[in-house]
């Protein structure tokens, strides 16, 4: 797995925001959606924050804006680089480092109030022995009386259905057209995308393509990793619920 997600995002960090029609505004909307539902378990104070899969900086960023610490570490050395340009040009105060989710104990320092793990990144840990390494590892760097928010792909209807591609998505913007789509190829519980990135260059289109395999973790199987690695009061937020793109669960320390 490691391998498969490193080299995923050291392609893809550089043209990742051309999935987004903005990714400024989405960088907007999930640090809102993300701060409304960490004060709703809080007392509302900002808290300091380890995002531990935080790619070119979406949900760091957010955060950051809206007054938050935040450690931002990610496997890919490609992303956390962007990441921290990112940050630098919009003058915010965010620590990076380059760390593997599954040994968070060994290569992050500290204690936080919040873990974070968004847009989908610990499902691409493929066994149970991985996953469980990871979601202990964010166990390990939380407070105890820290709280935990993962997001992941809605996968208890997606494993039914089993779709095939995504629907092309044409954006036009100030760089010109582009347009965004994925193929998914299944096996049982696991599935790999090739996202493919079509850009109109006025005289042909130029096409980038980059693949990566996902497990389709369902809620109940990260419940259960969420309890074996001493967590309790686990609960589901929906995107019609909070405004995320994602299902969230949210869960604390035993």
């Amino acid at each position: 797995m490691a391998a498969d997600a490193r080299e995923f995002y050291q392609q893809l960090a550089r043209d990742y925001h051309l999935i987004y029609d903005d990714w400024n505004k989405a960088i907007e909307r999930q640090g809102n959606a993300l701060d409304r539902l960490i004060r709703a378990y809080t007392d509302g104070a900002p808290r300091d924050v380890l995002d531990c899969s935080c790619g070119i900086g979406t949900q760091a960023i957010g955060l950051a804006e809206r007054g938050y610490q935040v450690h931002a570490t990610d496997l890919s050395p490609a992303a956390v680089e962007r990441a921290t340009e990112e940050a630098k040009t919009r003058d915010l105060s965010i620590s990076f480092g380059v760390a593997d989710m599954r040994y968070l104990d060994r290569q992050v320092e500290g204690e936080f109030d919040i873990v974070l793990s968004c847009d989908n990144a610990l499902p691409h840990l493929l066994t149970d022995d991985d996953l469980q390494s990871a979601v202990c590892s964010m166990r390990s760097r939380l407070r105890e009386s820290g709280l935990l928010l993962i997001s992941i792909r809605d996968y208890d209807h997606l494993i039914l259905e089993k779709p095939n591609a995504t629907m092309p998505h044409v954006i036009d913007d100030e760089s010109g057209r582009r347009i965004v789509f994925q193929v998914w190829d299944w096996s049982e519980q696991t599935y790999t995308i090739n996202m493919f990135i079509l850009r109109d260059n006025k005289k042909s289109w130029r096409t980038s393509h980059y693949a990566t395999t996902y497990r389709a973790l369902q809620r109940s199987e990260l419940g259960a990793l969420l309890d074996a690695c001493g967590f309790t009061d686990v609960r589901w937020h929906m995107p019609q619920d909070t405004g995320y793109f994602q299902p969230v669960v949210i869960a604390r320390p035993r």
